[in-house]
């Protein structure tokens, strides 16, 4: 496991400017150029300016960031694994210069830092994507990121720390890494080991975390993320509420519970060296390495972007650089016959070893099937149930996408009669041409435009789906990566169902009742979607229907079926 070390040490890099010169600099950003911070940018803030990513004073220039992508090094040959960067708008970077200074705001307008510009350049987010993440596939949330959401210009330079970001929740377990180094002097703790985790914990996690502490003596630190984790995952209030459960299971005195403010990239190799960096500034001697730790999931082909023990092999080779120890993660399974847990290659062929798959538990919970004793503690499951009630019982969203004419609003204001009728929740229509009225009377028809009003459909759609009750969209929707922002805008709150109205072009002319089609073949109306303007057919619909072959009624009808088979209605 490694000779003991101090824990502790190591200087920490806090960026904080003193509280006099703070009240000046608040003054002097008035005149500054502002960018306001996405909730991502803010987690890299936060831990820049208080320690946690220390030996960093800023967000990464060039040639660190091209150094870190390819070497995993900082210029200084400093180990550093991740790019930190400050992602802009291409209207913003445009009228930036180096050796200026820039403030930082929060979506409220609060200055959180200022920035002073060293670098300001235009990255190939591909060749990041391929050289940190191993990938260019977009089922990786980060390399989605890349794609999808990054800005085009990265800005790099030297931060001073105004004030922390705030944060209502939780407040006396957000620690800064002073603070938890503090604590750690004042308990006299000499040993620590940290445990990474964005998932609720479990009975075998319980087991894995006391059985690495008491193999290497240590006292233990849960420091789970509660920054930006992988999407789909369970919100963090849920997650602190399980874990403040679970800390009663462990001997007095021996275990911390601290959350880490961290958004994370789910890199990994590289992140389980980023994740062990941290953990020793925040003071710890161990580290706990997982099997997959930090991985995303699978590929586009159905396989894991990483080796179940690429990460270990990578801290293994990089340990005594990073002077903390590493202590692999040990599978723990639950052996029946002898009502304990046992780590799986210490069981024998004839224990019969029970387990529960992560996405067995989440069909439990979404068909309100039990979950036994032996896999997690009562109180974390009615923790989960609450916020994960099952899908009958869930909000969720219909969203209609197709081409004008093709019939999406009649259907979808039969589907909500039928809906109604079964009473099992409230149900509200968001049809196109009603939000376009109500909600986006000042948008053009502009792509940019047709973008926003879509996403201002799916914002609405997302809180009616949080709060547990039917959404029923309606717009035309032509674009697939706006329908794609709509889904994971409300997928994390219940249901979503993607319903192509299918109905060809054809039909759709003849139907003009308005005379738009006319219009645009004529000229007198451009950017029409399907004539002068594409209209990008949906590949994963939920279900794809044609109201040139089915009344509305027996397409609402049809659609009701799906939702039933779904389980979102009984």
């Amino acid at each position: 496991m490694g000779a003991f070390k101090e824990p502790h040490g190591g200087k920490l890099k806090e960026l904080y400017l003193a509280e006099g010169k703070a009240d000046r600099v608040k003054e002097e950003a008035r005149n500054l150029k502002s960018w306001d911070l996405t909730a991502r940018q803010l987690c890299d803030l936060d831990l820049l300016m208080n320690g946690a990513f220390s030996p960093l004073e800023g967000f990464l220039g060039e040639a660190d960031y091209e150094r870190v992508c390819d070497e995993m090094r900082l210029t200084s040959g400093v180990l550093w694994p991740i790019p930190v960067t400050l992602d802009v708008s291409e209207a913003f970077a445009e009228d930036l210069k180096t050796g200026t200074t820039i403030a930082l705001r929060d979506a409220e307008g609060v200055l959180i830092a200022t920035l002073d510009i060293s670098d300001i350049w235009r990255p190939d987010l591909d060749s990041e994507a391929l050289r940190v993440f191993g990938t260019n596939d977009d089922l990786h949330p980060s390399v989605a990121f890349l794609k999808h959401k990054s800005n085009p210009f990265y800005v790099g330079g030297r931060i001073h720390g105004v004030e922390p970001p705030t944060y209502y929740d939780f407040k006396l377990l957000r620690d800064t890494p002073s603070e938890l180094r503090g604590r750690f002097r004042k308990l006299g703790w000499r040993k620590i080991v940290a445990f990474q985790t964005r998932n609720p914990l479990h009975r075998a996690h319980q087991e894995i975390t006391f059985r690495a502490a008491r193999e290497v003596e240590a006292n233990l630190l849960i420091q789970p993320v509660v920054g930006m984790t992988k999407p789909g995952d369970i919100d963090h209030f849920t997650r602190v509420r399980c874990y403040e459960h679970i800390l009663e299971q462990y001997p007095d005195q021996t275990t911390q519970l601290s959350l880490l403010n961290l958004a994370m990239r789910m890199g990994g190799p590289r992140e389980a060296l980023w994740h062990a960096i941290i953990r020793k500034n925040y003071g710890c001697t161990h580290f706990i390495v997982g099997r997959d730790h930090a991985g995303p999931g699978n590929d586009k082909n159905g396989n894991p972007f990483y080796g179940p023990y690429d990460a270990q092999d990578l801290f293994a080779r990089h340990e005594e650089e990073l002077d903390i120890t590493m202590v692999p993660f040990k599978m723990m399974v639950y052996v029946e016959n002898k009502a304990e847990y046992l780590p799986a290659d210490e069981t024998e062929a004839t224990d019969k070893v029970l387990n529960l798959s992560g996405s067995e538990v989440r069909r439990r919970l979404q068909e309100g099937l039990e979950i036994p004793e032996w896999f997690s503690y009562p109180k974390v499951v009615a923790e989960l149930r609450k916020a994960h009630p099952p899908k009958h019982k869930q909000g969720f969203t219909v969203f209609f996408t197709g081409l004008s004419g093709s019939g999406k609003s009649t259907v979808a204001n039969a589907l909500m009669v039928k809906l109604l009728e079964n009473g099992s929740r409230p149900v509200t229509l968001l049809d196109g041409d009603v939000v376009r009225k109500n909600l986006s009377s000042e948008l053009t028809f502009s792509k940019e435009h047709r973008d926003l009003n879509i996403q201002r459909i799916g914002y609405v759609a997302s809180e009616i789906t949080k709060n547990g009750g039917i959404a029923i969209c309606a717009p035309i929707a032509p674009y697939a990566a706006t329908r794609r922002l709509v889904r994971e805008m409300i997928t994390p709150y219940g249901g979503f169902m993607e319903t192509h109205v299918a109905t060809p072009i054809e039909v759709c002319e003849a139907r003009d009742r308005k005379g738009l089609y006319a219009k645009a073949r004529a000229g007198l109306l451009k950017g029409f979607t399907g004539i002068d303007d594409p209209y990008e057919v949906p590949e994963n619909a939920e279900i794809v229907i044609d109201t040139g072959e089915l009344s509305p009624d027996l397409a609402a009808h049809r659609i009701l079926i799906t939702l039933e088979k779904l389980g979102y209605i009984r």
